[in-house]
């Protein structure tokens, strides 16, 4: 049985400008997505593929092992897309699945499917490590988008990613925040499909120069990184929101939660997933104000970010 594992992931900065070559601050989770791959002696050419999350089973599929046409599944988008994934590994590496076994993979997502911390990203990389491709390559061919999750996947402490002629640089970032205890992701209650926002941005992009925007949130990236102080890191939070809020012509998130007391900004696709935020209320405090809003999962910045 050969075994595989990779993160989820935040975005912390550079959300959509990350896709115009911004610098941008990612976190790898210690809550991510783990893969097994056993193979039996049975000749049928097929590949077995079973997928659980924290709630037990999710979804079966079983597929061709030569040309990954689906033969059953009781969620047959999940398994068309799967079929997808499969066939571009296939290019990319012909050498994989040439003998006459079967195969089972096991996939085993280690949060809520509907949180947005990367069930996709990883994916794509525990099949990439399982295959031997590089998992940029396959992410081009299948999913698309800027890639940082595809680096949180597997690396150890935070990041700084940025592309660079279109190609991935990936540099360790020493954040460490000694405020770390003041810092919360908030779950909003609804997944945003990031395939869908990307392609929003990048038409916007053809229509507007953001090069001046990507310069300051580079900056910002940096200098979230060196922030020493609590209040020094949530003014950069909230200019960063109001760069963002120009750059996508929406509201900033805090305009939705104008009594908290604390700086609200949001992670990766605006309007879902989790967003973040930054008080100095005691955490019971924090807890039941959102609650109060229907948000009812909180998650410490300690407990979750490697």
């Amino acid at each position: 049985m050969a075994k595989y594992r990779a993160n989820g992931k935040f975005l912390l900065s550079g959300e959509y400008l990350v896709l115009q070559g911004a610098r941008a601050l990612a976190l790898p989770l210690n809550l991510g997505q783990s893969l097994e791959v056993t193979t039996i002696d049975d000749e049928n050419g097929m590949i077995h593929w079973d997928a659980y999350t924290p709630k037990g089973f999710w979804f079966a599929s079983i597929f061709s092992k030569h040309d990954f046409t689906v033969h059953a599944s009781d969620d047959m988008e999940k398994a068309d897309n799967l079929s997808r994934i499969f066939k571009a590994i296939k290019s990319l590496n012909p050498n994989i699945l040439q003998d006459k076994k079967d195969y089972f993979f096991t996939t085993r997502l280690e949060f809520d499917s509907e949180w947005g911390l990367g069930s996709s990203s990883t994916l794509i990389s525990l099949l990439s490590q399982w295959a031997e491709v590089d998992p940029y390559e396959l992410l081009k061919m299948t999913m698309g988008g800027s890639g940082y999750d595809i680096a949180c996947a597997t690396a150890s402490q935070p990041i700084i990613y940025h592309l660079e002629n279109g190609s991935p640089v990936v540099e360790k970032a020493d954040f460490h925040p000694a405020f770390a205890d003041k810092l919360y992701f908030v779950y909003q209650g609804h997944k945003q499909s990031s395939g869908k926002e990307v392609k929003s941005f990048k038409e916007r992009a053809q229509k507007y120069d953001y090069s001046s925007e990507c310069s300051e949130i580079s900056e910002i990236s940096e200098k979230l990184i060196n922030a020493t102080s609590f209040n020094d890191f949530c003014a950069l939070l909230t200019r960063h929101e109001e760069l963002m809020s120009r750059c996508l012509g929406q509201q900033p998130l805090k305009s939705q939660y104008p009594d908290f007391q604390g700086v609200i900004k949001s992670l990766g696709a605006w309007g879902g997933d989790f967003f973040l935020a930054a008080t100095e209320l005691p955490e019971k405090e924090v807890i039941g104000y959102f609650k109060g809003k229907g948000l009812k999962t909180v998650l410490k910045y300690n407990e979750i970010v490697l």
